[in-house]
C-alpha cells in the first residue's frame, strides 16, 4: 500500500476538519478530540454535498445540507446509522500526514 504526503500535524489542529485532493480523490481529514487522526470521502453520502462546509465538533461530523452525522474516528452514521463514510488508511510519520487511496471509492446512500 503505498501512501501520499497531504499535509503536516501542524496544519490540522485537535478539533478541525480540512479538504485535500489526493490522487482525484476528494477527502476530508478531521483531528478528533484526544488528536487522531481520520480520512474520509469528502461529501456526503446522502446527497454529494462537500463536508468541510458542515460542522466538525471534534466528535461528529455533520453535514450542513440535511444534518447527516458521522463518527469522526470510524466514520459511520450517527444520524442516520445504516450509512458511514469510506474511510482511507492514514498513517503519520514524524510531523508527516500521510494517506492511502488504493482501493477506496465513496459510499452512497439512500435518499
Amino acid at each position: 500500500m503505498s501512501f501520499t504526503k497531504v499535509c503536516t500535524v501542524d496544519e490540522l489542529w485537535e478539533g478541525e476538519m480540512a479538504p485535500f485532493t489526493v490522487n482525484d480523490h476528494e477527502i476530508v481529514l478531521v483531528c478528533a478530540d484526544g488528536g487522531e487522526i481520520s480520512a474520509f470521502q469528502g461529501v456526503c453520502p446522502h446527497q454529494d454535498i462537500p463536508l468541510v462546509e458542515g460542522k466538525f465538533d471534534g466528535r461528529v461530523v455533520m453535514c450542513r445540507a440535511h444534518q447527516w452525522t458521522f463518527d469522526a474516528v470510524s466514520g459511520d452514521g450517527v444520524n442516520p446509522k445504516d450509512c458511514r463514510l469510506a474511510r482511507y488508511p492514514v498513517k503519520v510519520e514524524g510531523e508527516t500526514v500521510l494517506v492511502s487511496t488504493e482501493g477506496v471509492a465513496a459510499l452512497f446512500a439512500h435518499t
